[in-house]
């Protein structure tokens, strides 16, 4: 194997190519010593073993961690248990041998075959009807609630102390009320970037009001950054769907997605669910927050920090996102290929060479 990685090496093959062609059975990381050692050396021949013998990482634990999972998902802790090694073996066998990542489980609404065909019939005709210049002319929107308990990461922050009690007296508690008060938000976002936002104090719209504090304001900001021609998106929320809300829309926009095109079931598609929301909520001053005002005021200040080049990149993101659609029959766009290696307790583990795939 070693005179392999050093053949394909010397016919300029970089050592994720040579990791991916040999399908992971050496892992990236043998892959790179071994192509330094031709640099260095002229040969990849190891005369001795590098530091002391395997104990636990030996090709037969190796195949046995790499084949468990497939048939079952299962803890690290119980996988070292049946496999009689430490759990930090177990954790290297999958990040250094096999070349996993733990990812978290998502939560996503459920797709029926029948909406999968609807996705795969809009992904096929804004295709089919719109070249990725028409869609730098879309104007995207959506909206989102926001409430004064704010997003909190709790793997992020921790508090070292020798006691429980200890802990909670230096701030290990973070309180959220049971019915926060909240705000909604509506923002429209193009390659020009984004609209004015318009907020409801009450956090509640109905059809009405989308049509009086809305749609003109998206009107507005469309005319303003995008010129005469241009399309407006919104999805199959009820007051989106309303048929005044598409009389209006017929009446006033150069072009717009009508209720019987968008897709059900697509957050994937919509920019602000795939990327803008999360760095809107990820730029706010939360401990700032403690009224409705101070909330809608971050906000509005909030939106104005975000990057042009991130407003940018989840709008040219979109027409990726309808092919991974076509190609996968309709699933959610996330990757471009299923090739999960293996499944470990509530964590999904990918391969390095399709890491670049994921969004992160």
């Amino acid at each position: 194997m070693q005179k392999v990685v050093k053949t394909k090496f010397e016919n300029g093959d970089g050592p994720t190519k040579i990791y991916r062609d040999l399908a992971g059975v050496v892992s990236l990381q043998t892959i790179k010593l071994w192509i330094k050692k031709v640099r260095n050396t002229g040969s990849v021949e190891l005369s001795s073993p590098l530091g002391r013998p395997r104990t636990a990482r030996t090709k037969a634990n190796i195949l046995k961690a790499k084949q468990r999972p497939d048939q079952k998902r299962v803890s690290t802790r119980r996988l070292a248990a049946e496999m009689n090694i430490s759990k930090n073996s177990i954790h290297r066998i999958l990040r250094k041998d096999l070349g996993c990542f733990p990812y978290k489980k998502i939560k996503q609404p459920k797709l029926t075959d029948v909406q999968k065909k609807e996705r795969v019939k809009f992904a096929n005709w804004v295709l089919n009807n719109y070249t990725k210049s028409d869609i730098t002319r879309w104007l995207f929107s959506d909206e989102k609630y926001f409430d004064l308990n704010g997003i909190y990461n709790n793997q992020n922050d921790r508090i070292w102390a020798i006691s429980r009690e200890e802990a909670d007296k230096r701030g290990a508690i973070y309180e959220t009320t049971k019915f926060p008060v909240k705000v909604m938000v509506w923002l429209g976002v193009c390659s020009e970037g984004l609209s004015v936002p318009v907020i409801f104090e009450d956090g509640s719209m109905d059809a009405q009001r989308y049509i009086d504090e809305v749609l003109p304001i998206a009107l507005e900001c469309g005319n303003e950054m995008l010129g005469e021609h241009w399309t407006y998106q919104q999805d199959g929320a009820r007051p989106h769907i309303h048929y005044l809300s598409q009389k209006w829309c017929i009446d006033h926009f150069p072009s717009f997605i009508s209720k019987d095109r968008w897709p059900p079931n697509s957050p994937d598609l919509c920019p602000f669910d795939y990327s803008l929301w999360n760095e809107l909520a990820k730029l706010m001053s939360w401990k700032k927050i403690t009224t409705k005002e101070l909330l809608i005021q971050e906000i509005k200040h909030s939106v104005k920090k975000i990057e042009k080049e991130k407003i940018l990149n989840s709008v040219n993101d979109f027409t990726k996102r309808l092919r991974i659609i076509k190609e996968t029959g309709g699933e959610y766009g996330r990757y471009k290929k299923k090739s999960i290696l293996c499944r470990i307790s509530s964590a999904i583990f990918l391969p390095q060479e399709i890491s670049h795939f994921i969004e992160k």
